[in-house]
């Protein structure tokens, strides 16, 4: 394992003012949104939304990373070009999704853990010869109130083991690993409760970590933002948001760790901007009064995020493909303003 080189490739994910564009969402999961907006659920309907992504012009100047699935990695332009090599010429690194989703966990009604690791090895080898250069496995952690209260110590104990056995085979095959261990917004659980469990969950994560000798120089953390629960009866400001984020982060996270890249997790493209950039007008807030602050770069790794505005606008045609390649780099340019502490609504109307 060569160490350098991966903590190196770890760094150029984080690079400062940029972000990554998650487009690892399975066949399944596209044809759903596909069929939402009456795209054809095709082969050749999928390789042209992703071809639209992956060609926008100046995608480089914002996005450092894109985390591709098994299809896409291996899927072409029209004209014949390679997806990877698209992305190398942008100077783009190639990130692959190899967990195989969340299944139902043993013994733990209503609650899941994400598989995979089976032939782990083999794959991670493949990709790394396809030019993959980091990967992604994402843990899914239910907060619930009623009943059981969820999460059990089992749950975050099986998918805290996954994600390190993960990253460790990551790193042994030459891959950084992306840590996902994400706890949903699903539900009425307030802000504090959110809290509360994200920070038990990285806790058990980084335990395992060291457990498995995970280098952390070499990997990237991507957590969920603390947030209330969507059916929450009262929802946290913007910057209650940002402060409680930080504020987990700080208590758990190493030094060490080279950065952290939020999912949106079901957040709009502009609420997740706002909340990026409250972080970001926090931290200057306190470094000019002395306080403490994030010591790594806190940047994106969103899906739907910076992808659905461009979804709806494409829907399909080939006629609307510009204006969606706007769109999607409209959005990841938002992104990159919050990363400033620049983010504003007068960017949306703009």
């Amino acid at each position: 394992m060569n160490t350098t080189l991966l903590a190196d490739t770890a760094s150029a994910m984080v690079a400062p003012g940029k972000g990554m564009l998650a487009m690892d969402e399975s066949n399944g999961t596209c044809n759903q949104r596909f069929a939402s907006l009456g795209i054809p659920q095709t082969l050749y309907a999928r390789r042209d939304w992703r071809e639209l992504l992956l060609t926008t012009a100046d995608l480089g100047e914002c996005i450092s990373g894109v985390i591709l699935y098994d299809e896409t990695i291996r899927q072409h332009t029209a004209g014949g070009t390679p997806f990877v090599e698209v992305l190398r010429d942008a100077g783009i690194l190639v990130g692959i999704k190899v967990d195989t989703g969340a299944k139902d966990l043993a013994a733990h009604p209503g609650e899941k853990v994400t598989e995979g690791v089976d032939g782990l090895r083999e794959r991670l080898k493949n990709y790394f010869d396809m030019g993959a250069r980091f990967a992604k496995w994402r843990g899914v952690i239910r907060i619930a109130e009623t009943g059981e209260r969820l999460p059990s110590a089992g749950s975050i104990d099986a998918n805290a083991h996954a994600l390190a056995r993960y990253a460790a085979l990551c790193q042994e095959a030459g891959l950084v690993p992306i840590i996902e261990p994400e706890v949903l917004m699903d539900g009425d659980h307030t802000l504090e409760r959110c809290g509360e469990v994200t920070e038990a969950v990285l806790r058990r994560v980084f335990d395992q970590l060291a457990t498995q000798r995970v280098v952390l120089e070499a990997m990237i953390l991507k957590p969920n933002m603390i947030l209330a629960g969507s059916a929450a009866a009262t929802q946290p400001t913007v910057d209650e948001v940002a402060d409680a984020t930080v504020r987990c982060l700080l208590r758990v996270v190493p030094a060490a760790v080279p950065g952290i890249a939020f999912l949106s997790g079901g957040q709009s493209g502009e609420v997740a901007s706002a909340h990026l950039n409250a972080m970001h007008a926090s931290s200057r807030a306190s470094t000019a009064s002395g306080a403490r602050v994030p010591v790594w770069p806190l940047t994106f790794s969103f899906a739907r995020a910076i992808q659905y505005p461009a979804l709806e606008i494409w829907a399909g045609k080939d006629s609307n493909r510009a204006s969606a390649q706007q769109a999607l780099l409209h959005r990841a340019r938002c992104n990159c303003a919050a990363l400033r502490g620049e983010y504003g609504a007068a960017m949306e109307s703009a």
